[in-house]
């Protein structure tokens, strides 16, 4: 138990600083949804799913790659750390030069010819935060947490404040006095742009903050642990690349495969996208978990009791995820006022998106198999087939039913994933997970979700949110209760 609190800690503090800056983030969905249309926000929504591609084929995997490597006995972590450091420093600042060169090509070829500064505004901030995830892996395997936290903090406010300022305070300072002092900088023609610049000055600002850690380029290349991290790390590549799939491509397909006119197509994608906003808390707690986890699965897998104290972090992490799936689900009609009149349609598809980022949540434990035993290519097929399935089942259920069949592609895909990984993991890695827990505390939150809509209302004072109190303090009892019993004599 220990070692768990230990782990806890570490991801609270990740958490924590995810939780603030992402809330700080998260403030900015009612900004955007409230001040720019579905069809404007579709446009932001379609970048950032282009952006999360990229952001795994220019780190090569190398992020993994030096978690492994650092800690070979035969290896120095500092050439370990120089040497991924620098070929990822070569392959951004080529592919930043190659976007340049083509931009107004590529920019007339996504049909925003007129705005070319999207392309090149997301093509610098894919390069900067590119160079900047070498230097906080290195924060996170010296479990300098509080420095990633702080570092990641300030950038978010930084983001959140520059939209504020672009979005709400310029235009209203105009409004008010032509002459502004915002004038010679501001013009409102720009609009949605104004989006992108604040996360790339944001982008910026965290790049600057960590230079120092560039200085790391000294210690120097050393290719043949260069060929040995590369080979470990391009599965992981297509490990990466097949989950930005999963979780981004069905906004990029929307655009095309909805059944309607360009600018209704824009609209549907923009509330989609929103709505995946709301699965928010689930999508903090699995990134912070990852960050804190994935060097600890490695620091601990040499121990005695790894497998024991690995099988009760996936017990305790499905029962805070169940929690997270009914507060949202749940008390629905309180978070739909984050978002904007038009885009609050789409709600339907909230409580498929967090069931769907709980079982992405169970996959990322049940994966320590292939990371552990080196099986990163087998890893790598897992996922490709996962993506298959979302590619499919987009193509097919997208015309059919809308963005409604892509949120439940997501699912599917999630589910077959996390099966097969703990199927494969039996054999390569077997870890004794407790199933039935696991699995009961799924269906309970599923269970108490659905109930919510059939509990007969007798008594005026049984409004919606006392019945959904009701029903989350019922969850915490029952897992309460349950874990207070030995797993053993659960088991008979």
């Amino acid at each position: 138990m220990g070692i768990i609190k230990k782990l806890a800690s570490q991801t609270a503090i990740y958490g924590l600083s995810s939780i603030f800056g992402r809330f700080l983030n998260y403030l900015l969905v009612p900004l955007y949804t409230y001040y720019f249309s579905a069809a404007q926000y579709g446009i932001v929504s379609e970048f950032y799913a282009y952006a999360g591609f990229f952001s795994v084929l220019l780190l090569f995997g190398l992020e993994t790659g030096y978690f492994r490597f650092r800690d070979k006995a035969e290896i120095q972590r500092d050439v370990a750390y120089s040497t991924a450091l620098m070929f990822v420093l070569v392959i951004n600042l080529l592919f930043l030069g190659l976007i340049v060169f083509v931009n107004n090509e590529l920019s007339s070829s996504l049909n925003y010819a007129t705005h070319p500064e999207y392309v090149l505004c997301f093509s610098a901030i894919l390069t900067l935060d590119a160079l900047s995830a070498i230097p906080f892996a290195r924060l996170r395997a010296q479990n300098k947490a509080f420095v990633f936290a702080g570092i990641k903090i300030l950038e978010i406010l930084i983001s959140v404040l520059l939209s504020l300022f672009f979005i709400v305070y310029c235009p209203k300072a105009l409004a008010l006095n032509e002459d502004s002092w915002v004038k010679p900088f501001y013009n409102p023609n720009l609009g949605i742009s104004y989006i992108f610049l604040a996360n790339l000055m944001a982008s910026a600002f965290k790049f600057i903050v960590l230079i120092p850690q560039f200085l790391g380029l000294r210690w120097g290349f050393n290719r043949t642990l260069f060929i040995k991290m590369l080979r470990y790390s391009l599965p992981m590549v297509v490990i990466g690349f097949a989950g930005i799939i999963n979780e981004m491509l069905d906004r990029a397909l929307l655009k095309f495969l909805l059944p309607y006119d360009p600018e209704t197509n824009m609209q549907m994608l923009g509330i989609y996208s929103a709505c995946y906003k709301l699965s928010i808390l689930m999508s903090l707690f699995i990134q912070a978990f990852r960050f804190a986890a994935e060097p600890f699965f490695f620091a601990y897998a040499d121990k005695d009791d790894a497998k024991a104290v690995y099988a009760k972090i996936l017990n305790y992490f499905v029962i805070f995820c169940v929690f997270i799936f009914l507060l949202v689900s749940l008390y629905i009609d309180f978070f739909k006022y984050f978002l904007g009149a038009e885009f609050r349609v789409g709600l339907k598809v909230v409580p498929v998106l967090l069931m769907a980022n709980l079982f992405l949540g169970i996959y990322v434990n049940l994966s320590i198999w292939y990371k552990l035993t080196d099986r990163t290519l087998l890893g790598a097929c897992v996922s490709l087939t996962g993506a298959v399935i979302t590619v499919l089942l987009n193509i097919w259920w997208i015309p059919l039913f809308g963005y409604e069949g892509s949120a439940w592609a997501t699912l599917i895909c999630y589910v077959f994933m996390a099966l097969i990984s703990y199927l494969l993991g039996r054999y390569y890695y077997p870890i004794n997970y407790n199933l039935i827990r696991i699995l009961a505390y799924i269906s309970l939150g599923i269970g108490l979700f659905l109930s919510k809509d059939v509990i007969p209302v007798h008594f005026a004072w049984q409004t919606p949110w006392l019945i959904s109190t009701a029903l989350l303090a019922m969850y915490l009892l029952i897992v309460l209760f349950v874990e207070s019993i030995p797993p053993k004599k659960l088991n008979t």
